[in-house]
């Protein structure tokens, strides 16, 4: 009766260790912050693919492509609402400036992007 109690304990303690286990396990997608300074010091850890899987096509994009081959080596990217200033306002447009699958520099505009850089806040991100 000890052997069967002991086997009976044993089999629902992994079985409790194993469901807890699997709730801690961490996410293999994580996601993008949208707060202003979080968002540069992440964005450059994320590929183009991420990027699309979290905030969509954007709606507007241009690439660089090389002459001859037309292989694109760089890609400028709008959104339009994803980030937030420190004070909880959503920036109009957000550029990303990629050079092959990284994001490069970060560019906050406070109009749509067709108007250019002279409301912007703009930040280089550091490289890893």
């Amino acid at each position: 009766m000890k052997r069967l109690l002991f086997v009976w304990l044993f089999i629902t303690q992994a079985l409790l260790v194993q469901t807890a286990a699997a709730d801690e396990a961490p996410s293999t997608a994580a996601a993008i912050p949208t707060v202003e300074q979080d968002f540069v010091k992440a964005i450059n850890q994320f590929s183009k693919a991420q990027i699309l899987a979290q905030f969509g096509e954007p709606p507007k994009s241009d690439d660089v492509k090389v002459k001859g081959s037309g292989k694109v080596v760089a890609s400028i990217w709008l959104y339009h609402f994803i980030n937030t200033a420190a004070d909880g306002s959503y920036y109009e447009t957000t550029e990303l400036d990629f050079i092959d699958d990284k994001v490069v520099m970060v560019a906050f505009l406070k109009n749509d992007g067709s108007e250019g850089p002279e409301a912007s806040q703009q930040y280089e991100v550091p490289i890893r």
